[in-house]
This record gives structure tokens, sequence and C-alpha cells, in this order.
């Protein structure tokens, strides 16, 4: 097994080959999609990399897979649903598809197209997900509301059995999420924000968990894993990344210390 806490430097493949079977709780991760983020020449196997996902998955374990499409000569590639449709021939529920709206995302002023502003979250599971902190708060209009819910009239029209529920401050979220992109310290051309990793993190996963990110980046994983109390094992190719990540974590566990 691999040391814990740790971001790995090395091909994503061959590191998560070393891994046992059904180890990870959950893989939380955002890989290079067609041509749209550059990795100073790097490539990778997808069909490798999803297969060793599925096999170190745990029963009930998640795949968050953040992804989005290219547009070239006027068609986007469709290379993100490809991607799902291949992690559900290879037995993995696709639990849910989510948004990431960029609530400040860049126009791209084409003359026939909408701006994009979204990127798909795929979560994949093992069966059904053995966790689910589903994250309550989004803002309820009729919050405080007492309503009645329930009951049944008699002949005369007198509704019994009635209940009286009050309305909760906060519901529970949708799956498009808005969040503001950029702003936060990092070396990285691309980074996963980090309140989407965070959020994601929580939901899925349970405090001593094993979080892994095969395409670890700048380590936003890793850090919101190290935040929430989760075990993380994180994986990256490309040296300079691994030196970001890795400091990254380091101030993380500064601050969590003087807290």
């Amino acid at each position: 097994m691999l040391e814990l806490d740790k971001i790995h430097c090395g091909d994503n493949c061959d590191l998560l080959g070393q891994l046992p079977r059904e180890c990870i709780d959950l893989v939380v991760t955002s890989p290079p999609y067609d041509d749209l983020r550059t990795y100073g020449g790097h490539s990778w196997d997808f069909y490798g990399v999803a297969w060793q996902l599925k096999r170190v998955l745990k029963p009930g374990g998640v795949i968050v897979w953040v992804v989005a499409d290219a547009t070239k000569d006027g068609s986007e590639t469709g290379t993100s649903m490809e991607q799902a449709l291949h992690f559900k021939r290879l037995g993995l529920n696709l639990h849910d598809t989510m948004i990431y709206q960029k609530l400040n995302y860049l126009p791209q002023n084409a003359a026939t197209r909408y701006d994009q502003c979204y990127e798909f979250v795929f979560v994949f599971s093992a069966g059904t997900p053995k966790t689910g902190n589903m994250l309550r708060d989004r803002k309820n209009a009729k919050a405080g509301q007492t309503l009645l819910t329930g009951g049944r009239k008699n002949a005369d029209g007198v509704l019994h059995d009635k209940r009286v529920l009050t309305c909760a401050e906060a519901g529970m979220r949708s799956n498009v999420w808005p969040i503001a992109v950029g702003g936060e310290a990092s070396d990285h051309p691309a980074p996963m924000p980090e309140s989407l990793a965070r959020d994601v993190v929580a939901t899925w996963s349970n405090a001593g968990d094993l979080i892994c990110d095969p395409f670890s980046g700048s380590g936003t994983t890793a850090k919101a894993a190290k935040e929430l109390g989760r075990r993380f094992l994180g994986f990256e190719i490309n040296p300079e990344y691994c030196a970001i990540a890795e400091r990254r974590i380091a101030q993380q566990v500064l601050e969590l210390e003087a807290v």
C-alpha cells in the first residue's frame, strides 16, 4: 500500500496498480480533457485509469468525475459523455449528473453559440452509495411558516388526522451548483474550486475515509480531505504541480494546527 496523506509523483495508472482492490471510499478528480488544458505534453490513458478506479473502489464507494468538452470545428467533442458511458459499461452506476455552474466565466463571443458556463460533475457509484451527507443550505422561501399537511375529510367536510409542520430554514441543494471561478491561490492553469472539492468530499465520505485524486494537480482535493478529517492519496505526473500541491498541504497542516 502506498503511503497515505501524500502526493505521489508519477503515472497514475502505475500508482493505482499498486493499490489493493476495494480500498478507496471516494475518488474526486478533474482529468485533463480534450485540448482545454495543457500539462507539459503529458498524455494519459483514460481506459486504463477508469479500469483501475473501478478495481480500487469499495462497494458503495463513489467517483466524482468533473469534466467538460472542447468545441472543435463547430462541434463539441462529446468526450465527457463517452467517458460517462464507459464507466457504466464497467459496471458502475451513473448515480447523478450534476452541473458545476461557473458564475464568473469568460464570455466566448461566438456568433452562433451561447456562452458555455458549466462543467459536468458525473457521480458514479459501485452499487448504492454507502454515504450521502446531503447538503441542506438552499434558502427556503417559506422558512418558519406553519403548514398543514396530510389528513382526511369526513362526511361533514371536517379535516381529521392533519399534521402541523414548520418549514425549515434551508432545504436540500439541487444538483446544479453555482460556484465562482478563480480567486484562490494556485500556480495551476485550471485548479478545481476549493468549495467544489470540499462539498463533494463532505457529501460522499465520512471522517477517516480514504479519498483518492488520480489527477491531483495543485492538490485541491487533498487539501479538502485534510481539512475535513479524511485520509488522502494524490497522484500527479508533473513534478512542478507535485511541488505546488505539497506546499499547499503543508500550509493547510499549519493552519489546522494553529486552530
